[in-house]
């Protein structure tokens, strides 16, 4: 098996390309229109399937905002400086929700930023 993509259903499509493709560096892979059944979908990776899972989000025709609830957690990301990558993400209009630092009893260093959806990304600190 190997992990194919994480959905996101977003309240505006090019909000949420705009900040995955200029706050977190994504590139915009593909998109589909399906007006007939009332979404669109876009596609945001830093590579394509297979060699990196993607990210697809989701645009239903006429709603524009959705509760996450409280079963959604985040999307983990690795960064090699995660200070570094929050500053590009604030920048670029992105919202910090944590500042990297050592996580809570441990020694990696991680930080969590919050898409214009609310739905929050970590950043994992790692050598590569």
């Amino acid at each position: 098996m190997h992990l194919l993509h994480t959905m996101l259903r977003v309240g505006d499509l090019q909000r949420s390309i705009d900040f995955y493709t200029q706050a977190m560096g994504m590139q915009l892979l593909r998109t589909t229109k399906r007006p007939e059944q009332k979404y669109d979908l876009a596609f945001v990776g830093y590579a394509s399937n297979p060699d990196q899972a993607e990210i697809e989000l989701t645009y239903n025709y006429g709603v524009t905002s959705y509760d996450i609830g409280t079963a959604y957690g985040h999307i983990a990301l690795g960064v090699s400086d995660a200070k570094a990558t929050c500053e590009k993400i604030r920048q670029a209009g992105g919202k910090i929700t944590r500042e990297a630092g050592p996580v809570a009893g441990g020694t990696a260093v991680i930080a969590f930023v919050q898409d214009p959806d609310g739905y929050k990304i970590e950043l994992i600190e790692r050598d590569f």
